[in-house]
């Protein structure tokens, strides 16, 4: 067991640097502030952290557009208390991984500000430029994540340059074997600092089609359903040449020889293509490209038993080596509780088992701060939103903001014990009911649940690194078995806020297991019943 990989069936508990605790009082989160909060992060029994981008940056992304990928933006702190992050986590057990954006830098980054003066400067190719169309029109019909077309005219070298996000995140040309070296000896600095493992951004953009050909259209009814709202022309055209290209594969596979140097780091990637299960399962296949994988595939708005189950099976289908990271929250999507209750309830039950839900499935798990609480959504009004996207979409879509407030640390500060002064988003009343101080006192909250389901979690093998079957059931329950080498359990879910029952086919020797403190159901001749968000656990025997 102690053989195992520490990243396979970890849980990874990710930070978003602005919004976890401010210490020196100007209203956004920092270093020092995690610091002061890893005791607690520990506490969840997680097995590491992942936090967002902390390097410096002009901020119109927050911190996804990078202006210098080896210094630590003055927001957040120093280089020293990098360190200090390094070691508290150290001390506590906790592994330490950091956000790596490697497709695209800040239009402030020095490459971009010597590459965009001249067509022959020493940086002239280390972004994507091209020259306009004869009428003057952009290169090709790319568009931008954020609307509009993904091309910005340069008028110093007379060019387009590429951007997949904002016009200020241009594009960096992996083309160019000097960009790859480049992006690789930053990612080696940090791994020299002493981090564990990176979480990559956007991964499978790097390259782009050197052709430059035109993406095809999408008929209509299949532009739902990928994470983008229908006024978003993005959503308008099959991605085939902006990103996941195969020359992307080779890079990867380098970024994977550097890791190997430092033994015990693991590389997740953020995948998101037309097919996502699919490029996940290229993009770990083998011992020579990333560790770990991750989509947006259960970060959609739909919910079943049956999503739940053909989405998983697919990728076990397609994945026959590699290892999957199953998310259900971050810091770019409205939280599952409520992305996914329809009735809004917001129910602590609700939130318990989405937990142990996720945690149960085959592979490791990213939790988002603020899950281990049940936050809800944050409703802002326009004046409180300070993300581009949203500015640009509302209100149809209301942007990252919601997902993005500050954590609630205490009921009663105005400001959630997050902050001495006006946070740079507001932390809603709805929040603050559910603070950290407040779940600490009550045994059965989502915190403490959560808590006590993840130490049971550790006890059972067949939970952290076993096989996964699926059961045929109907809505609304999902039921598996996770077999390891000395153990099997049955896992039952019920995703609805009424009770439910099946009927089950199993061995004549089930054992139920209760420990985990959720609620629990029932198990007789073969009938299942679960109470209304209900869960049961079971050892199996022949």
């Amino acid at each position: 067991m102690n053989q195992q990989p520490w990243w396979q069936g970890a849980v990874i508990y990710q930070i978003y640097p602005r919004s976890f605790q401010d210490s020196n009082g100007d209203g956004i989160g920092d270093l020092p502030g995690i610091i002061s909060k890893l005791d607690y992060v520990a506490s969840l029994g997680v097995d590491a952290i992942w936090i967002s981008p902390f390097f410096k940056s002009p901020m119109k992304d927050f911190g996804y557009d990078i202006s210098d990928y080896r210094d630590i933006d003055p927001m957040f702190g120093t280089m020293v208390d990098f360190d200090a992050l390094v070691e508290k986590a150290s001390a506590l057990g906790i592994k330490l991984m950091i956000d790596q954006v490697l497709s695209h830098t800040s239009d402030q980054h020095h490459w971009f500000t010597e590459s965009r003066q001249s067509r022959d400067n020493d940086k002239a190719d280390w972004y994507v430029w091209a020259d306009a169309k004869e009428d003057g029109s952009p290169p090709n019909n790319w568009l931008s994540i954020f609307g509009g077309s993904a091309w910005q005219w340069e008028p110093r070298r007379c060019q387009y340059y590429l951007h997949n996000f904002l016009v200020s995140q241009p594009d960096l040309n992996f083309h160019n074997p000097d960009v790859r070296q480049a992006v690789l000896e930053n990612v080696e600095f940090w791994l020299q600092k002493g981090v564990h493992g990176l979480r990559l951004d956007a991964i499978n953009f790097c390259y782009h089609d050197a052709k430059l050909r035109d993406n095809p259209a999408k008929p209509v009814q299949e532009r739902k359903g990928r994470g983008f709202s229908e006024d978003n022309p993005y959503a308008f055209q099959y991605h085939y040449f902006n990103n996941t290209q195969p020359e992307n594969i080779g890079f990867v596979e380098e970024l994977r020889r550097l890791l190997d140097k430092y033994p015990g780091t693991v590389a997740l990637g953020e995948i998101s293509s037309e097919d996502s299960l699919a490029s996940m399962a290229e993009y770990t296949e083998g011992q020579t490209r990333l560790h770990m994988g991750y989509s947006f595939e259960l970060l959609c708005n739909e919910f079943s038993a049956s999503y739940i189950r053909k989405t998983v099976e697919e990728l076990e289908h397609k994945m026959l080596d590699g290892w999957p990271c199953w998310a259900i929250s971050n810091h770019d999507v409205q939280r599952a509780v409520s992305r996914w209750d329809k009735q809004a309830s917001h129910s602590p039950a609700f939130a318990k088992m989405l937990l142990a839900m996720v945690a149960s499935l085959r592979g490791s798990v990213c939790l988002y701060q603020g899950e281990e609480l049940g936050l809800p959504e944050a409703e802002l009004r326009y004046e409180d939103l300070q993300d581009p996207y949203g500015i640009t979409f509302w209100p149809n879509f209301k942007g990252r903001d919601g997902c993005r407030t500050p954590q609630p640390w205490q009921q009663q500060p105005c400001h959630g014990g997050f902050s001495e002064v006006k946070p740079w988003l507001p932390v809603p009343e709805a929040h603050k009911a559910r603070a950290v101080d407040v779940q600490e006192k009550q045994s059965d909250s989502v915190l403490n649940c959560f808590r006590h389901f993840m130490a049971w979690r550790k006890s059972h093998q067949a939970l952290v690194r076993g096989d996964i079957t699926f059961l045929h059931t109907p809505e609304p329950i999902l039921a598996f078995i996770r077999q390891s080498a000395n153990q099997r359990m049955l896992v039952c879910f019920n995703l609805s806020a009424s009770p439910s029952h099946c009927q089950l086919d199993l061995p004549s020797s089930v054992r139920i297991d209760d420990e985990h403190r959720l609620r629990s159901g029932s198990l007789d001749n073969g009938t299942l019943r679960l109470p209304a968000f209900g869960c049961l656990f079971a050892h199996l025997s022949d």
